[in-house]
């Protein structure tokens, strides 16, 4: 049986969701992360799980040469809607992470103090719970101790916020959220937390042996006299399962969650499972623009008013003096390119009065002139005709007024320049093929016919270049040379 065909509502309804899909797609920020100079296999594998974080709306399988530059990625950054870097780099230190607010910045720099990777947080978890469902969402960003009122405190925690979509917390649907992103800030230390974890849902208030049987998971009941004792105490199980629900992550469900017996106005738990990568951040510096611009704070270096002010105003002299030898450049450019249009004027009026100077000189007839018209050429061909019937009262031979052949030219403009055809000597008769004679023509006599060939020929035939003889075999003569024997 066929595939039934879909009604017109329902592909004007598909159309319409994949448009606003790709809306929505297109509004909210999109990353790049990469690494830059020599990194190792370590530094490889942490850029691949920080873009395992950022998904879905991040470049997966984005590649980076050596010759690219952080230009490049600005360059194709714009049509693709990207709006952050995660750009590593690999020190003889440390490993640093430059956060990129594009298009004007900030750009904030890290140092990575401490990191571990996907794979070894994953092992060293007993029960591990990750799939790729979990990555078809972003993660849901959890910042703690973001409150003070410090600037790069402030600044740090809306560049964080920004390279997540936003949510409504009215509106969200509960089963897009599987992922969780919590970044902590240790105003003591200045250190900030990285961790990533994997959230599950299970409902709360039932006995252990019941949400086994919810989950399809039947337990042993070997040691059990009825099946009434599974609903009222708790068997024992196993160390891996014994987690401890309480207050701190018991919550009432505003709706109904993946997973069985997670229903609307229940009470259920909310459980963290680590999935990685995991890292410890010190904030170095920030800076205006793309790691261009002026320094806003520095973790390390802190100055006074009065240096400040003189770092700008040196800092201005040096873009003043940039502007102007800018300015001296294109001048000399603009001067450059005058002369030459100048000496190119010069040059072809110099031209046209040499030009002048010899049509006025010579009496010859000007080859750029207009040639005449074919109609005046053919009236002056008919008067001499009629002039030699008149003077001699009988018809011209045709060979005595040949026709000229009539071409089109244009009446303006110079005319086109002919190429040359070189002219081609005539061979020279052979004894075999001898050409006829006229009667009554005297023939040339025996004894003079080397003298003709050297004399008269010589004009039809260039000296030095090959003959034919009278068999059809051919010889090479050379200048100023003449073998015996042979003609």
């Amino acid at each position: 049986m066929g595939r039934q065909s879909r009604s017109k509502r329902q592909k004007r309804g598909r159309a319409a969701a994949q448009l606003q899909a790709q809306n929505d797609f297109g509004s909210v920020p999109h990353s790049f992360v990469f690494h830059r100079g020599r990194g190792g296999r370590s530094l490889r594998q942490l850029v691949a799980d920080v873009r395992r974080v950022m998904e879905p709306y991040t470049a997966r399988a984005l590649r980076v040469r050596k010759s690219n530059s952080l230009k490049d990625f600005v360059a194709v950054a714009g049509p693709l809607g990207v709006t952050h870097f995660l750009v590593f780099s690999k020190s003889t230190a440390s490993i640093n992470l430059k956060v990129f607010r594009l298009p004007g910045g900030p750009t904030l720099t890290f140092k990575v103090m401490e990191y571990s990777l996907l794979r070894d947080v994953v092992s060293s978890l007993k029960r591990h719970r990750m799939h790729e469902q979990q990555f078809q969402h972003h993660p849901l960003l959890v910042l703690s101790n973001f409150g003070l009122q410090q600037i790069h405190v402030k600044l740090m925690a809306s560049i964080f916020q920004n390279m997540f979509p936003s949510i409504n917390v009215q509106r969200v649907n509960l089963n897009s959220i599987k992922r969780c992103l919590l970044i902590t800030y240790d105003a003591e230390t200045q250190l900030l937390e990285f961790r990533h974890y994997s959230v599950k849902v299970v409902p709360v208030g039932v006995s252990k042996g019941l949400k086994k049987l919810l989950q399809e998971k039947f337990p042993n009941m070997s040691r059990l006299e009825d099946i009434s004792e599974l609903l009222v105490k708790d068997i024992n199980l196993s160390e891996s399962e014994a987690e401890q629900d309480g207050p701190h992550n018991v919550t009432e469900l505003p709706q109904a969650y993946a997973g069985r017996g997670n229903v609307k106005a229940q009470q259920s738990a909310v459980r963290l499972t680590e999935i990685g990568p995991r890292m410890t951040l010190r904030l170095i510096k920030v800076e205006e623009g793309l790691a261009q611009g002026n320094v806003l704070y520095h973790g390390f270096i802190h100055k006074t008013e009065a240096e400040v002010q003189e770092l700008l105003a040196r800092k201005e002299a040096k873009l003043r003096l940039k502007a102007e030898r800018r300015q001296q450049q294109e001048a000399a450019v603009e001067h450059k390119r005058r002369q030459r249009e100048a000496q190119r004027e010069k040059s072809l009026e110099g031209m046209r009065r040499k030009q002048q100077q010899e049509d006025g000189d010579s009496g010859a007839e000007d080859p750029g002139a207009p040639e005449q018209d074919a109609a005046q050429e053919e009236e002056e061909e008919e008067s001499d005709a009629e002039h030699y019937r008149r003077e001699v009262g009988e018809e011209p031979d045709r060979d005595l007024f040949p026709e000229r052949s009539k071409r089109k030219r244009l009446s303006s403009g110079p005319s086109r320049l002919r190429k040359r055809r070189r002219r081609i000597p005539p061979e020279h008769p052979t004894a075999s093929n001898p050409q006829p004679t006229a009667p009554g023509t005297p023939r040339r006599p025996r004894g003079t016919g080397h003298k003709l060939q050297r004399g008269a020929g010589a004009a039809a035939r260039p000296r030095g270049r090959r003959k034919l003889l009278p068999k059809g075999k051919t010889i090479f003569q050379r200048l100023g040379r003449a073998r015996k024997g042979k003609r």
